[in-house]
């Protein structure tokens, strides 16, 4: 089957199928005249889909469901799954002690959706061209990602209406992954046991543990970015002054701007290695993070430029790290170690989001994103001894 056609299917899916992940964050304004939903409210509706992604992935890679289960039927049952978790909560849901739940289990089925997606992409792409194509799934991860917030943000459709758009959308891509996905010819054989210790035994490997630590530090910063950038917006004093409104502006910035943030960074992970790649990007967005309290105040084309910027950085190197993983990790077990990279990335995203509007609430939205930085130059670090050890083959095309 053609390898184009593929690579885009697999993207499709992950366009579709993860527009229901942030379709909370994008309504949470509307929520809190309908619902009287306070700052603590919408904090859990962000961290309880983080919560039960984790919940999820921990299952998956008890299971090791990634290297077991075919990954399409895995993948199109998930996108569903969450879809209609979605829909139920656009329906029925009238406060939180409905909502919470619903999104917790959204989140579990998510974790069927992006790290199966990454298996299958890494199943159509050799090792030369392996960044690239990580960094169209993460694009499409990334699009997918701030979708609602374009719905929100162009039409008048109410808050339960933004959510049953991203629910079709989810439907539409669990349909894709059925008829059209495929796994690939670079796939490794199926696990031939159960091994899901092997989540945690990748950390006694110097090249996973390394190239996990990175990815670690960029989750701290990512999700907390994702999540707070309309209220450190909203509070900025261009507020009124941006393109559109604040949620075009984040589809712009963090949604398209992000998408050219990977493509970038899959072209320079397979040109310059994946270390060089993941540093860049890693140290880039540290700065944005100490520069956040600087560009607060500036005019809005300013401002905008700059979110664009961080935009493109904080995600650039997330398919680096996905792509580095499946390099160095034991072949059988792949689906497991993403599985479980991503587990307890997620996890520490719980933290950064509730201590992120924690941190403003004290000090202000001015200065609350400096409590990202540690996390991507944590990352650049553990990227620069991953780089050290690296075989000559991981460190770039010219090498």
């Amino acid at each position: 089957m053609n390898t184009g056609v593929q690579r885009g299917a697999i993207a499709a899916v992950q366009v579709l199928g993860l527009a229901v992940w942030f379709s909370m964050s994008a309504v949470v304004p509307s929520l809190r005249s309908d619902w009287g939903l306070t700052a603590g409210g919408a904090v859990w509706l962000t961290a309880s889909v983080q919560f039960g992604f984790v919940a999820g992935a921990v299952a998956s890679t008890g299971l090791n469901l990634a290297d077991r289960v075919p990954p399409q039927r895995l993948l199109a049952a998930s996108a569903a799954a969450a879809a209609v978790c979605t829909v139920v909560l656009a329906l029925v849901a009238d406060g939180p002690a409905v909502a919470v739940p619903l999104r917790f289990m959204t989140g579990m089925f998510l974790a069927g959706v992006y790290p199966t997606g990454m298996k299958l992409m890494a199943s159509w792409a050799g090792s030369a061209g392996r960044g690239r194509t990580m960094g169209v799934l993460i694009a499409a991860l990334t699009l997918g990602s701030t979708l609602p917030h374009l719905i929100a943000g162009l039409g008048s459709l109410p808050w339960r209406g933004v959510l049953l758009a991203a629910a079709a959308a989810g439907f539409g891509g669990s349909v894709i992954a059925l008829v059209v996905v495929r796994l690939g010819p670079h796939a490794a054989p199926a696990a031939p046991a159960r091994n899901p210790g092997y989540a945690l035994a990748m950390f006694t490997e110097r090249g996973p543990r390394l190239a996990n630590l990175g990815y670690f530090g960029h989750m701290w910063e990512l999700y907390a970015l994702w999540t707070w950038i309309p209220s450190f917006l909203l509070a900025a004093s261009a507020a009124r002054d941006l393109p559109g409104s604040v949620e075009v502006t984040v589809f712009l910035t963090m949604g398209l701007g992000g998408a050219a943030g990977c493509l970038l960074g899959g072209w320079g992970a397979d040109r310059f290695g994946r270390p060089p790649a993941a540093l860049a990007a890693l140290v880039l967005s540290g700065l944005c993070c100490l520069l956040s309290p600087f560009f607060f105040h500036a005019p809005p084309p300013l401002l905008f430029a700059f979110c664009a910027l961080w935009g493109a950085a904080v995600i650039a190197d997330s398919g680096v790290f996905s792509t580095s993983l499946s390099e160095v990790a034991d072949p059988r077990y792949i689906g497991t170690a993403l599985t479980g990279q991503t587990a307890i990335g997620f996890a520490l995203t719980v933290v950064s989001i509730q201590l992120t509007p924690l941190l403003a609430e004290a000090i202000g939205w001015e200065y609350a994103f400096l409590l990202l930085a540690p996390g991507p130059l944590a990352g650049a670090l553990a990227m620069r001894a991953f780089g050290r050890g690296t075989a000559p083959a991981l460190r770039g095309a010219s090498s």
